[in-house]
């Protein structure tokens, strides 16, 4: 069968139903822009939520303090576990899962002043692997904290980029004295912007950050407030949970098992169930676009039993005069094929130039920035091709059945 002889059988039938198969094109191109349209609008949203989540670090896990909730080697529970400054170290000792690992304090109402600017900020003691771990990435012409400012318990800060516009505006930071409870400190660099979703003590960019070294000399805090930890591989997640609770309890005497002597935010968990999440709005727009398209599918099933009933006669002598049924069948499945893939085809063009032109636009909007825009990718295509391709083998397949079981004999005295 030639392809050709198949395209001009179709243009033929088109010019006899030009009205139908133009309006049956036209929803075919309008499901399309539906479902391609709402699979684009989950893909952004899941792509600029995935990166809003790693605003505050990926892959990592943040440990607490707790309260014991069992009795252990004669000890009653209730008691208070607390870290240490040198806990980091020893977990990194006894854990060689652990790739990153940093002890962290907190102090809010800190007195920030920089000339006549006076603020009550929150102030955090971290080290520099912070810089990885919680994505505390500096702006051109800026550092971040560093060893030797641990080692040598300097006086620098660096600062979150809503907390540099409240202190200086416009003005460049770097190398400027500030104070912090009296106490001079120089600027060392700012936080490049970026979008959190979670946070665990405030939004990052609103904080303002010294070495714990520094910050354990000044406030005289003897505990760390958390610690985070980041693993050589995600999977290893769980285990280094209950590596941790092995070593701090053989260290500070709870048991092990008592998952209340410690908190422990498995972000990486987290990460997974809100991919999940993701899928699961993705799917069900996904449907939705899919059950919007497979309607149009209606409108060429349609069509096709027209064409059959207009060319019985026609298939009835070339069935007489040696065609094979599944020369009949496969004619018929090309023409809904062809119908379907041709508004499908337009209806993926349109949304393509209609994505890619709104994301041109200059809009300015938290929510967008927040959510995301409509994105195409090599999937979404994948997608809705293979829906395109069903429909239409299911909207030909059974016309083109019957069309393959015309009797001859009948068909020719068909009127």
């Amino acid at each position: 069968m030639h392809i050709g002889t198949v395209l001009n059988v179709f243009m033929r039938d088109f010019r006899k139903q030009k009205k139908r198969i133009t309006l049956t094109l036209v929803a075919l191109a309008w499901g399309t822009v539906s479902i391609m349209l709402l699979l684009g609008f989950g893909e952004g949203l899941h792509q600029q939520l995935s990166i809003n989540r790693q605003g505050m670090g990926g892959e990592i896990g943040i440990l607490w303090p707790g309260r014991t909730t069992k009795v252990f080697k004669g000890m009653g529970k209730g008691r208070r576990t607390h870290l240490y400054m040198s806990d980091p170290a020893y977990l990194k000792s006894r854990i060689p899962l652990i790739k990153n690992i940093g002890g962290e304090f907190h102090r809010w109402g800190a007195k920030v002043q920089y000339k006549d600017k006076i603020m009550s900020e929150h102030i955090t003691g971290i080290t520099p692997n912070f810089e990885e771990m919680r994505n505390h990435i500096p702006q051109m012409g800026g550092r971040m904290i560093n060893a030797a400012d641990i080692a040598q318990k300097r006086r620098v800060f660096f600062l979150g980029f809503e907390l540099k516009e409240r202190l200086f505006g416009d003005q460049d930071p770097i190398g400027e004295m500030v104070s912090i409870n009296e106490m001079p400190f120089t600027v060392i660099g700012v936080m490049a912007e970026k979008m959190q979703m979670n946070s665990y003590s405030g939004d990052d960019a609103n904080l303002g950050a010294i070495p714990n070294t520094t910050f354990e000399v000044i406030f005289g805090d003897p505990y760390l407030d958390n610690i985070v930890y980041q693993p050589h591989d995600p999977n290893d997640m769980k285990e280094i949970e209950k590596q941790i609770f092995e070593a701090m309890g053989a260290k500070y005497k709870f048991d092990p098992t008592d998952d209340n002597a410690l908190g422990i935010w498995d972000t990486v968990a987290g990460m997974r169930e809100f991919n999940n999440i993701l899928l699961g709005i993705k799917v069900f727009l996904g449907i939705i676009g899919a059950l919007t398209l497979l309607i149009s599918g209606v409108g060429v099933a349609n069509i096709m039993y027209v064409s059959i009933k207009e060319r019985t006669r026609e298939i009835g002598i070339k069935m007489a005069v040696g065609a094979r049924r599944s020369y009949v069948l496969a004619q018929f499945l090309l023409e809904a094929m062809f119908i379907t893939f041709g508004g499908g085809f337009f209806g993926m063009s349109v949304s393509y130039i209609l994505i890619e032109g709104f994301k041109r636009v200059p809009i300015e909007s938290d929510v967008l920035d927040f959510m995301g825009r409509p994105t195409i990718s090599l999937e979404i295509g994948l997608v809705v091709i293979s829906i395109l391709g069903i429909m239409g083998l299911l909207a030909g397949f059974f016309p083109a059945l019957k069309a393959a079981s015309v009797k001859p004999a009948e068909s020719l005295r068909y009127e």
